[in-house]
């Protein structure tokens, strides 16, 4: 680890064939094995094995692994390698990039928290948007069993580590240097409290500070490690789009949040959505419906709100559209205005006006006026019809079916004034 770059894809494919202690021992002797080197000339584009065998050996001769030891152990950090019970196998996707180990600071176990985790990214100078939109889904995500994998950096990494810890969950923070160094200072307080509930990672041995290359690298850690990732803010340079071509490179589930179309910090995730790259997510439900199981993490159906008249069938609510809202119209050119016959109408026009949708007048019938059109009903009565008023004692009865001499259009004053 000391001696190679972290995301070092040639000493990856020379521990991958040899193994450890074989490579160390080649990097001493300065000569690497000749299946080895027959193996890399036949790479599209072979590298230079005698300049990178060179630097290797400087940095591993200035290498001191007891100290780094010492020094983890001291911070409170541990190191785990692949093989160990905590190791996140899912690391192993990233082939000869994948980490040489990870030092690890934090009470909870980073296996377990990462089968169950998705990535919150997004631009480091975020908007009030983004910070609390990433803060909804951290507290979303961890109140829903989901840890938030992130980077710990200012605007998006941090409200989204922030939402996990106050929903009490787990969380991870990706750092692009050692994990005895606070990146950036400002989040000391909240690196403190992540190692309380969560972990604390990195593949750089302790003292290594970050620098604008490990930051890059260290993206493919966040997307691996995750079920899926999503970027809440982006612009068109922004290190969120670097996790999110990692996490297509590895088939991860990819969400974007839209955003406002003036926003310079949301066209990155304008244009994933565009390229259909990625998938529009509103909500943290959105994105476990992405990620997670299916038929057991589907996000909730958005319904529109019900109104009364839903419950209504089809011929009466063609009825009801013909009724004018002023002066009044007799049943015949009701029946007309809505396409249905006159009894089909005059059974109609009487269930309205027993539910209070419309009422008599010297004119004919009209709407009854309401405070407001259409209002909304409480979810547990939404299709529960307007309360029937009580029926006048006084009022005459039922209009009978058998006047056929009546004329319809001009109602007569000793015609009756509810009409079934």
């Amino acid at each position: 680890m000391r001696a190679a770059d972290v995301g070092d894809a040639l000493m990856g494919r020379l521990i991958s064939q040899h193994g450890a202690q074989q490579a160390v021992e080649a990097i001493r002797a300065r000569t690497l094995p000749s299946e080895f080197i027959a193996r890399e000339a036949q790479q599209e584009r072979p590298q230079d094995l005698t300049s990178r065998l060179h630097t290797w050996y400087a940095r591993l001769a200035a290498a001191n692994p007891a100290a780094d030891l010492k020094a983890g152990q001291s911070s409170g950090a541990r190191l785990i390698i692949p093989g160990d019970a905590e190791w996140p196998t899912q690391l192993d996707q990233l082939g000869p990039s994948r980490p040489l180990g990870l030092w690890v600071h934090g009470n909870a176990d980073l296996r377990f928290s990462c089968l169950k985790s998705v990535a919150v990214v997004g631009a480091r100078a975020a908007t009030p948007y983004g910070s609390y939109v990433a803060a909804e889904f951290g507290v979303g995500l961890s109140e829903s069993g989901w840890t938030v994998v992130s980077g710990g950096a200012y605007g998006v990494d941090g409200a989204a580590h922030k939402g996990a810890l106050a929903a009490g969950s787990p969380t991870v923070v990706v750092l692009a240097c050692g994990v005895d160094i606070c990146y950036p200072s400002d989040h000391e307080s909240l690196f403190t409290s992540v190692k309380e509930q969560g972990v604390v990672i990195s593949e750089c041995p302790p003292g290594v500070h970050p620098t604008r290359a490990r930051f890059l690298i260290r993206n493919r850690l966040i997307a691996a490690l995750s079920r899926g990732t999503v970027v809440v803010e982006a612009a068109i340079r922004s290190g969120a789009l670097n996790t999110a071509t990692h996490a297509l490179s590895l088939n991860r589930h990819l969400g974007a949040l839209p955003g406002p179309i003036t926003s310079a910090m949301s066209a990155g995730c304008h244009r994933l959505l565009r390229e259909r790259k990625a998938v529009c997510v509103t909500s943290s439900d959105d994105m476990i419906d992405l990620v997670g199981v299916m038929g057991d993490d589907l996000a909730p159906q958005i319904r529109a709100p019900a109104v009364p008249r839903d419950r209504l069938n089809e011929p009466t609510k063609r009825v009801l559209d013909a009724v004018p809202a002023r002066g009044g119209a007799g049943p015949a050119s009701i029946a007309v205005a809505a396409g249905v016959s006159l009894d089909a109408a005059l059974s109609a026009l009487g269930g309205l006006a027993a539910a209070g949708y419309i009422e008599r007048t010297p004119k004919g019938w009209r709407l009854r006026k309401q405070t407001t059109a259409y209002r909304k009903a409480p979810d547990s009565a939404a299709l529960e019809p307007p309360p029937t008023p009580e029926p006048d004692p006084t009022d005459t009865p039922p209009f009978p079916d058998d006047f056929p001499d009546l004329d319809y259009d001009h109602p007569q004053p000793h015609e009756p004034h509810n009409v079934p």
